[in-house]
């Protein structure tokens, strides 16, 4: 007999073999269900940080980091209770399940209200890790109680567990919690599961471990436990309806958590005497649009690039079907290709009202074709040309859409391009991301077009830039169609004005940005900060 087949002690104590085989299942199935707890407590506290902050890497970076540092501790500070493993490990767990189910809300307060996401990030990883980190230490003790192994045999079980559960927990993130119950109710739905699974394996299996205190303890602890996560659950709305008002000036109309990102549209109420009100499109808290000016951006970045043969034009974003209401004021465009990632999005522009009317019902119309694709994916195996390609993509300050201000993005536009065609890319502000939007114009030109910078004022976003460009050397004619229909801002005096630049905002010299060298995500990071 191995030392991995004898018993921990011979006796009247001695673990019949169905005993000791189920008790050790029970103990891995814990170590299973709590490893995949764990993982979906990390990535919730990722993607929160990537909905609020927009930051996916830095935000995965703090969170992890921090996370593992306090695992090691947690490891350590867990050596004391080995000898209460029992008690310990079912404390450990509620405290987790209270911590984690409670974490999603604990941060968007802080963010919404204290303007401390920050420090309540760092603070809340480092104490969920110190939690992670102590249950293996005590579970193994659990499981040598049982029946004692080889210590290779023993940890070999339980990070087989331990490694298999935080699969389930990466799957079932994405896949499962996220679509069924949103960030915020499926992190108390995770830690209610954390609970029962720590809980159910001390009271059953170890359950004579514990002393008549312990036990009273424990049961006053799951019942406050469960009662914070049922009552955070039935309020869940009502917090999360307000801490998103707290956000935003004007009254929420209509919110919404896509697979991609959050969508808000904020309506003004009228003051008094004047009818107007003002509609505002919100993607993960940036600004899209404001119903006042957003003629001026739309004009400025479509007109421009309709100055030539159109009959194919590409749009890229867009999804609101603004620069497509102002494509189809044309008549000889002969068909309109859309390729916008959220299908929530284009949804939410044919169906609300205000929307609609705003955009003209653009996506309505028979010439219009919708294609929902990442637009670096779909540029990749394109096998239509394009007359005219307009790129209305959202700014590049996170990890997902620096991609698409690029050397290879631009290139693959390149390649769709038909001859004699324009692109117009939106780039930014010249004003308060000087190093941004000329980063975006030699990333342009690196990919083999020669460009024409302009700016307009735009009063919801101040000065904004736009870069026109054709393939080749020949310099694009910056100018409205002879044909262009009225419009309320742009003129060709307008025009002219804007590709002349103020001596305090020149051409900034900074590299292009590559796939390998994303310089645009540092340059947006840094200079939009404080604004």
């Amino acid at each position: 007999m191995s030392v991995a087949d004898a018993p921990l002690a011979a006796g009247p104590e001695t673990p019949t073999r169905p005993y000791w085989r189920l008790a050790r299942a029970s103990v891995l199935l814990a170590v299973f269900v709590c490893a995949a707890c764990g993982l979906v407590y990390e990535l919730a506290l990722v993607a929160l940080g990537s909905y609020l902050i927009g930051d996916s890497v830095g935000q995965a970076s703090i969170v992890l980091g921090v996370m593992v540092f306090a695992m090691g501790v947690g490891a350590l500070a867990a050596k004391p209770f080995q000898h209460r493993a029992a008690a310990a490990f079912a404390a450990i767990e509620l405290a987790l399940a209270l911590l984690g189910g409670l974490s999603v809300l604990g941060l968007y307060a802080a963010f919404a209200w204290l303007d401390l996401y920050g420090p309540a990030l760092v603070g809340t990883a480092f104490v969920l890790g110190l939690l992670i980190g102590a249950e293996i230490p005590l579970l193994m003790v659990l499981l040598q109680r049982i029946r004692e192994q080889a210590a290779g045999s023993a940890v070999a079980d339980l990070f087989a567990a331990d490694y298999v559960g935080a699969l389930l927990g990466g799957l079932a993130f994405p896949f499962l919690l996220l679509p069924m119950f949103g960030q915020l109710k499926g992190a108390l739905v995770v830690g209610a599961v954390n609970a029962v699974a720590g809980v159910a394996l001390v009271f059953t299996v170890f359950r004579r471990d514990l002393s008549r205190r312990a036990l009273g303890a424990l049961t006053a602890g799951t019942v406050v436990v469960f009662l914070c996560l049922s009552y955070a659950w039935v309020t869940a709305r009502d917090f999360e309806v307000t801490a998103r008002q707290q956000l935003y000036r004007d009254p929420v109309v209509h919110a919404e958590r896509s697979r991609y990102q959050e969508i808000v549209l904020t309506r003004s109420v009228p003051e008094p005497g004047r009818g107007v009100t003002d509609l505002r499109l919100f993607l993960n808290g940036d600004l899209q649009f404001s119903s006042l000016d957003e003629y001026r951006y739309h004009e400025a970045l479509v007109h421009p690039a309709l100055a030539g043969s159109r009959g194919e034009v590409l749009v890229l974003g867009a999804g609101d079907g603004l620069a497509v209401r102002e494509v189809l004021r044309y008549p000889d465009v002969d068909r309109v290709t859309v390729v916008d990632l959220d299908p929530a999005v284009v949804a939410l522009a044919r169906r609300d009202p205000q929307l609609r009317r705003l955009n003209g019902d653009a996506f309505d119309d028979p010439r219009v074709r919708v294609l929902h694709a990442d637009a670096f994916t779909w540029l990749r195996d394109a096998a239509d040309r394009f007359d005219a390609i307009v790129v209305d993509l959202p700014d590049p300050n996170e990890t997902a859409t620096a991609k698409l201000y690029t050397v290879e993005f631009y290139t693959l536009v390149r390649a769709v391009l038909a001859d004699g065609g324009r692109i117009v890319v939106q780039s930014g502000s010249p004003y308060f991301a000087p190093r941004s939007y000329w980063s975006i114009e030699a990333a342009i030109r690196e990919a083999g077009f020669t460009t024409v910078p302009y700016h307009v004022d735009v009063p919801s976003f101040g000065d904004w830039g736009f870069h026109l460009a054709v393939p080749g050397t020949r310099t694009p004619a910056l100018g409205l169609p002879s044909d262009a229909p009225d419009l309320r801002f742009l003129d060709a005096a307008t025009l002219r004005a804007a590709a002349t630049f103020p001596a305090d905002r020149g051409r900034v010299e900074v590299p292009p940005s590559t796939l390998l060298h994303p310089h645009v995500l540092e340059y947006a990071r840094t200079e939009w900060r404080g604004y």
